[in-house]
């Protein structure tokens, strides 16, 4: 299969020319699993590690290869295995902050044009979960449309996409059922040929039945959500990009039960206008809309313009970035602090070592 299969177009080729790397290859990753990754290019497919260089400078944060990242490998026995040797610049990429304790960023696709942003319309229905997926899209470069699955099962269709539509800031609402094919010549519409499209949502949002239907085949296991909470098992262990017959390139990706936001205060600030529009009104330049003379906040929770759900989660997350923002100018500090130290034990070595000289 051609590199251009893969999407390879004129903006990875410039950057690859300017470059001019010697004994490498360019290859993108089209799986990633516990380390190693599947590259594919002009050579075919193949498995392939990181150098030793790259895993130094990454430490597995934002530079550590991704699947959609264009790379430049390093092709050994043959073209059986490969090295990778670089990640070239990312024109997208769809991050959150790795699971756990840990403050790091972790990247889960990279050169992304279209985000699919799937919710279904049953027991785990949760706009308060697509809003935090709206805030990340907008700062990684892609275009998000929600896509609300389920429709065969779901007997208030309507009332459900309204909600959803008054909380996607513009953004496209396509209601599908992936059991039954409803919907998908709308959701046909952003399949272009050479674009890249990304998967997202919970487990259990019928994300692989999607991908089994585009593909027209069965390549992605499937199970069934629970009765009494409609919550899934993550049936996708791995994320992995598969071609589509029309020639598009969809990403699928496990599912996240919720998505702690990294670096996305300017999209907080689009998927919430509408509440940073009603802060400005307040009296108080300092309004925290907690019971305050003349909040126009709270106003519009009387006057049911706005739903509470909404305007909590909005100091949810302004709360988690403000809390991540600490973190991290903390931890570089005493990262820049460690290197310091280190300094000067080498100087005072350098000058213990000439006394005793």
């Amino acid at each position: 299969m051609s590199i251009f299969r893969w999407g390879w177009n004129s903006y990875f080729e410039a950057i690859w020319n300017d470059a001019k790397p010697a004994n490498v290859v360019p290859a993108r990753i089209v799986g990633a699993s516990r380390g190693l990754w599947r590259v594919a290019g002009n050579f075919g497919e193949c498995l392939a590690g990181a150098a030793g260089k790259l895993r130094l400078a990454s430490e597995e944060g934002a530079e550590w290869p991704a699947v959609g990242d264009w790379v430049a490998i390093e092709l050994r026995d043959k073209g059986g295995a490969a090295l990778i040797l670089e990640v070239l610049p990312r024109r997208s990429q769809f991050v959150r902050k790795t699971a756990g304790k840990r403050i790091a960023e972790q990247v889960i696709a990279a050169n992304v044009d279209t985000a699919l942003l799937v919710s279904a319309l049953d027991g785990d229905f949760n706009p308060r979960r697509v809003e935090r997926y709206l805030a990340q899209c907008w700062d990684s470069g892609a275009m998000s449309v929600l896509v609300l699955n389920k429709a065969d099962a779901c007997e208030n269709c309507e009332e459900l996409t309204q909600k959803m539509e008054s909380v996607a800031m513009g953004a496209p609402v396509i209601v599908i059922s992936a059991k039954t094919g409803q919907g998908f010549e709308e959701l046909g519409k952003y399949l272009v040929r050479g674009t890249t499209l990304v998967l997202l949502g919970s487990s259990g949002a019928g994300k692989s039945t999607i991908v089994n239907r585009l593909m027209g085949r069965s390549v992605q296991d499937v199970q069934p959500v629970r009765e009494s909470d409609s919550r899934g098992r993550h049936t996708t262990t791995a994320r992995e990009l598969f071609p589509l017959p029309g020639g598009a390139l969809l990403i699928d990706t496990p599912g996240l039960r919720e998505l702690q936001l990294w670096d996305a205060e300017e999209g907080i600030s689009q998927v919430f206008s509408d509440i940073e529009s009603l802060s400005a009104q307040c009296r108080f330049g300092n309004c925290r809309h907690e019971g305050e003379p003349g909040c126009a906040v709270q106003k519009a929770i009387e006057d049911r313009a706005l739903d509470l759900p909404r305007l909590e989660n909005w100091r949810k997350v302004l709360r988690e970035q403000s809390f991540l923002r600490r973190k991290v100018d903390l931890e570089a500090r005493q990262s820049e602090k460690q290197r310091i130290k280190q300094i000067m034990r080498g100087v005072r070595r350098m000058y213990r070592d000439r006394n005793l000289d």
